[in-house]
């Protein structure tokens, strides 16, 4: 089960760019991605082809370190 902190902090705008790419890992990794309405899912396969995350939830950090220092 996921952290229910992040995902409220993360509805009200709260969380960073890595905070949130770390929640969608999280919740993907864990299977809960599913059990979210459907705008949770369409951002974590958004995430995947960016490249920011692997379809198991895995994070590409190069990537995601790349992407925050150009403000994406």
């Amino acid at each position: 089960m996921p952290n229910i902190d992040n995902i409220i902090d993360y509805e009200n705008g709260e969380l960073d760019f890595v905070e949130t790419i770390e929640l969608f890992s999280d919740l993907v990794k864990k299977g809960t991605i599913n059990h979210l309405q459907g705008s949770y899912g369409s951002t974590a396969c958004h995430l995947v082809e960016e490249g920011l995350l692997e379809s198991d939830g895995t994070i590409d950090w190069d990537r995601v370190d790349h992407a925050e220092a150009y403000g994406l």
